[in-house]
């Protein structure tokens, strides 16, 4: 398993392989405003090895006129690595094509290596590198809880998680809930009117799926994670005290710092919540994949 790094420049890219691209489809629906695009990638690299909730490194070209030869950054593994025809291991990622406006010119960016890979069609090929991250691992008990959080991409750790629970691990008993955030509804990735994988679950009695949205999408509002969490206070507080009860979180850095002021507010002060996640952490009952 490789160790968490903070800065991409930290990771080790110099085993490099190529990937081709399969298939790319758009999975939120053409009326909402943003693009998530998920792309299979047929990897040239046939002894490649993935654990659930681990990434994968994509260079993007870099911008010449600055010296950049290439751009690099980490995409989630959003299902369970398979092999094609070939023999050769394919993986899915979802991409968001995402802008950047200039704080100081105010001019818009298109953020190169989301549309380098948002533009990419079937047979272009890919220079990658990897795997990368911790993985979110499977509790030895089979009764354990699950509480799975995620935001905008982040969910894709997820869906191949759930998957992998519920096909490959026939003697799991034990419960899950999913919170899956995003800033409208038409942005929940795998929950949508075009893509809703995780509808498959609703019938097991065990699993729950619950939405965090914001309360003003238009207005680019924050998530609200306080209300979607306090809505369910007092049977995640049970859990949380309880010690098969395991959380994982992927998603965007800025998730920490909303969780804890949500679950200060269920624990009654932050006091109280940073001694239960600390002994939770401790534990490896808390495990975040943030970027």
């Amino acid at each position: 398993m490789n160790s968490p790094v903070t800065h991409l420049e930290d990771y080790d890219t110099e085993q490099r392989f190529k990937a081709i691209v399969v298939e790319s489809e758009r999975i939120t629906p053409e009326a909402s405003d943003v693009e998530v695009r998920e792309l299979t990638l047929e990897l040239q690299q046939s002894d490649f090895e993935l654990q659930l909730g681990q990434s994968v490194g994509v260079f993007s070209p870099g911008t010449k006129e600055f010296g950049q030869e290439h751009h690099f950054r980490l995409y989630s593994v959003a299902d369970l690595p398979e092999r094609g025809r070939s023999g050769l291991p394919r993986i899915k990622i979802a991409v968001r094509r995402v802008s950047y406006v200039d704080k100081y010119s105010g001019e818009e960016y298109p953020g190169v290596s989301s549309n380098y890979l948002c533009d990419l069609v079937v047979g272009d090929i890919v220079t990658m590198a990897g795997p990368y991250g911790l993985a979110f691992e499977v509790p030895e008990e089979i009764d354990a809880n699950l509480i799975l959080i995620g935001t905008g991409t982040g969910i894709a750790p997820f869906r191949a998680f759930v998957k992998h629970l519920y096909k490959n691990v026939p003697e799991w008993k034990g419960t899950v809930t999913l919170f899956h955030g995003a800033r409208s509804g038409l942005e929940l990735l795998y929950m949508n009117d075009e893509r809703d994988d995780f509808a498959q679950y609703y019938d097991r009695e065990a699993f729950q799926a619950f939405k965090a949205l914001s309360p003003r999408p238009s207005w680019a509002a924050p998530i609200d994670w306080k209300g979607a969490l306090a809505e369910r206070g007092e049977k995640l507080w049970s859990l949380l005290g309880l010690p098969n009860t395991y959380v994982y979180v992927a998603g965007l850095e800025k998730m920490r710092g909303e969780l804890d002021d949500a679950f200060g507010e269920i624990a009654g002060s932050e006091q109280k919540w940073a001694r239960r996640k600390a002994e939770l952490s401790a534990g490896g009952r808390w495990v975040e994949l943030l970027y």
